[in-house]
């Protein structure tokens, strides 16, 4: 998982990644059926592990504004938290991949997330939910970007503060 997040993937060769593994390549294409496979596996892990608290915030949030302060806050927090692959994996891995394949599994993962959120957003019974999600998803690709250009933790956390504000100054009941 970590040279795809590092490099993403069109950066990273299969020779690479079983050497990383300790398994030789034609074991890596036992194990996964391809090279994609072992990223589908990567980026699974990465959702739930590291992109987890995206589920987890909503799932324990008591309002909208605190949700989405601390969803950013988070982000942030882990974007940043590995020098080595900031950024999102999910959002970034398969950024401008020659892979359509590899490009689609990661939009499928981003769309499901932005999908949750928007069911979220409208279970709060607020107005305007899928153009709220997608501002949000917008943000934190934004974030990771950031991240993976080395912007500073503190630096990431005052623009999630300021993002947080805006989206939260949209927020309106549903009529």
């Amino acid at each position: 998982m970590t040279l795809f997040h590092e490099r993403g993937y069109d950066g990273v060769g299969v020779a690479e990644l079983a050497k990383e593994i300790g398994i030789n390549p034609p074991s890596l294409y036992a194990a996964f059926g391809s090279k994609l496979g072992l990223f589908e596996r990567a980026v699974e892990r990465y959702a739930d592990k590291d992109g987890g608290f995206i589920t987890d915030v909503l799932d324990r949030s008591r309002n909208p504004e605190e949700a989405i302060r601390e969803l950013f806050l988070q982000a942030a927090d882990s974007f940043a938290a590995d020098r080595r692959c900031p950024g999102c994996l999910v959002m970034d891995g398969a950024r401008n991949s020659t892979d359509p394949d590899a490009s689609a599994l990661t939009a499928t993962l981003r769309g499901k997330t932005r999908g949750a959120i928007a069911a979220w957003l409208a279970g709060q019974g607020l107005h305007d939910a899928g153009p709220l999600a997608d501002a949000l998803m917008i943000a934190l690709a934004g974030l990771s970007a950031a991240a993976r250009d080395g912007m500073p933790k503190d630096n990431l956390h005052a623009a999630a503060e300021v993002m947080s504000e805006g989206i939260i100054g949209r927020l309106e009941p549903a009529a």
